[in-house]
Parts: structure tokens; sequence; C-alpha cells
């Protein structure tokens, strides 16, 4: 097998490091005014659209960018330079919306592809986080379609968005299902958005569901296939989280080699001192070796077959697991190098440090656990 990057990859590597660099500019006002203005979230969106980059995750005939999962990688790995989550600003729509009907298609994946809505996922609850057979939030039919009732926690990207898709126990069975769900629908409340420690372009909100009615229409993928449509996000979307990790990792490395060689101590620069180096070396070996892993998984996942499934998502999941315990490594021997600095909110990865170094988990707490 041969892993060096295409010609394709290549050029969607540049790319991806084009619009990086453009985001790059709103880092230091998203830390300071955690969270970015309107017209920066849409000078944002046109350059997403003019590199070509919107919906990598989704066919090139629904307007998507149809990039395999290795090319995605590739560009996950550059967007992951940046802080404050804001490599989030270049959307990919959920993948269980590629189960949408094709009137569900032009009404909700269609304008997300295009950068006109925006999609958030509702699954977490208060009983039901890692675990989320403990579902209490249910859908009952009536005549007009279902009824909606129950708490979803930590959506992330739940105060951008304007739909949300519901994980519910639908009828008298609880069959774990999914519905689409304009957030205007009346009964939909946002109670409460937590503070976290981190800095994210977006919020998490939590939010009520009382007496909402949505029509039979609002079902996606099916009854009772809610688990198996979520699951199946979760293996691309560990695999995208632990290319993340990478990049910021790697940026972060950059930043601390060039400090080690310009600051000088005790009459040298500090990238003399063996401590340093060692340092600088294992911070290397890390990133690298977790770079082969994702990319080889990635690869495995464009060859496998549906009865690969299974594996491939434990794989996934090891991706990420080793890849951003690695990047936390990396983040606190590059802390260290800078010294007090490394500590400074004006450096671009001090801001995340204290709270899951640089966010290398990629997500918010809550749904990286899951």
């Amino acid at each position: 097998m041969d892993f060096r990057l295409t010609p394709r990859q290549v050029q969607l590597k540049a790319d991806a490091r084009a619009l990086t660099d453009f985001i790059a500019g709103y880092e230091i006002q998203c830390e300071e005014d955690n969270g970015l203005p309107a017209d920066a979230h849409a000078k944002v969106r046109d350059a997403v659209l003019d590199a070509g980059l919107q919906a990598v995750n989704m066919p090139a005939e629904w307007g998507g960018a149809g990039l395999t999962i290795a090319e995605q990688v590739t560009v996950q790995e550059e967007l992951g330079r940046l802080t404050g989550a804001l490599w989030d600003m270049v959307w990919r729509p959920a993948n269980a919306l590629r189960f949408c009907t094709p009137e569900q298609r032009e009404r909700f994946l269609v304008p997300v592809i295009n950068g006109e809505r925006r999609d958030c996922y509702a699954v977490t609850e208060p009983g039901a986080g890692s675990d989320p057979q403990n579902l209490a939030t249910t859908a009952t039919k009536n005549d007009q379609g279902w009824v909606l009732n129950g708490e979803k926690w930590f959506v992330t990207v739940g105060d951008h968005a304007d739909f949300m898709i519901v994980l519910a126990a639908a009828g008298p069975e609880r069959a774990p299902t999914l519905f689409l769900v304009d957030k205007d629908t009346p009964g939909i409340e946002m109670t409460r958005v937590p503070r976290w420690m981190h800095t994210f372009v977006y919020e998490h909100p939590e939010f009520t569901f009382t007496d909402v009615q949505v029509g039979e229409d609002a079902v996606l993928g099916g009854i009772g296939e809610g688990y198996d449509i979520t699951r199946s996000w979760f293996t691309e979307e560990r695999l995208m989280i632990a290319a993340r990790t990478i990049g910021a990792a790697e940026r972060a490395l950059e930043l601390s080699r060039d400090w080690a060689v310009e600051r000088e101590q005790f009459g040298a620069p500090i990238s003399s001192y063996q401590l340093i180096q060692g340092m600088l070396a294992d911070c290397a070996v890390d990133i690298a070796v977790n770079r082969a892993y994702t990319h080889q998984v990635a690869w495995e996942i464009d060859q496998a077959s549906a009865e690969d499934r299974k594996t491939l998502h434990a794989k996934a999941a090891i991706a990420k697991l080793a890849a951003s315990e690695a990047s936390g490594r990396v983040i606190d021997r590059c802390l260290q190098i800078h010294g007090g600095r490394g500590y400074d909110r004006s450096y671009p990865w001090s801001g995340s440090t204290a709270s899951c170094a640089w966010t290398v988990s990629g997500r918010a707490p809550p749904r990286s656990s899951g």
C-alpha cells in the first residue's frame, strides 16, 4: 500500500491550509469575546465556499466536496491547527443526513451544504451520555405525526443551528429514532448555555422539548434506526478528531521549535540544551506515529465493505484516543518550552491549554465522550 499523498490530496492540503490561515485571523477575537459576530461568520462562510471545502463528507452530486475519508483526513489535519475550535466553521453536515428522503434532502441537507442552514445533533441527556440507551426523550404518535417531550444537553452548535437532529424513544416500543426538527418549532426552549473552561466558537446549550409537534415526515432513516445511524457517524467523526488533534499538535511544535531557536538563556538559544531537544524530538515522534496510524485507518475505511464496519469503528476509536492523548503530551511540552509565555492568552495555544490542551479532543467535552 502507498500512503504518499495523491496529487489531489496535495492540492486539498494546500487549499485547506490557505483557508486555515484566513480563519486564523479570527482567533484572537474569538478568544477574547468567547465567540464571533455574525459578520465574521458570514465572511468565513464565503471563504469556505470559495475554497470548495464545504460539506467535504457529502457527495458532489448534492453540492458537497465529495471527498474520500483519506481526503477528509488530509483537510481536517490542516483545520485542526485552529484554536477556539474555529475548524468547526468549515461545516460538515451530520452523516445522519445522508439518510434523508429526497424531500428531506432538499429541505434540510442541501441548504446545509450550501451554507444556508446549520444542523446540530441532540443526543445527550441528563441520564444518557456515553450510554444513550438510557434515553428519556419520548416521541408519541398522534394523528398529526409525532409529539416530542424531553430534555437534551450539550447540543454542540445548538446556538447557531436552525434545525436539530433529535434522538427519541418512539412509541410504546421505545424504538430509538431520529427526528428532523426546526429549532423554532413551538415547545422547544433553550434553557441553559453552560460556561465551559475552553473557548469554542459555538455554544453547547441545553434544550427542553414540551409537546413539540412534528409531522410524520420528520422521521430520519426510519423508526428504530436511530442508534445504528448515530453509531455510523461516530466512526468517521472519531477519525476526524484524531486528524484535527494531529494538526493542533503540529502547529504547537512548529511554534515551539521557532521559539527555542530564537529564545536565548544563559548565553545560548534554548534549542542548544539537550532537555529542550529531547522534548521537541518526543513531540515529533508523537505526531509522526499518530499521523501514520490515522491515515492508515482512513485508507482502510475507504477500502472497506459493510462487514468491516465494527472493526473499523474500533480502529477509529483507537486513533482518536491515541492521537488526542499524544497531542495533549505535545501541548504540555510546548507550554513548558515557552515558559511563562506558554500560559499567556495572547499566544495562540494558551487560551485553551488549561482546558483540554488546545481542545485537542476536537469537540466539546460532552460530545467527545460519546
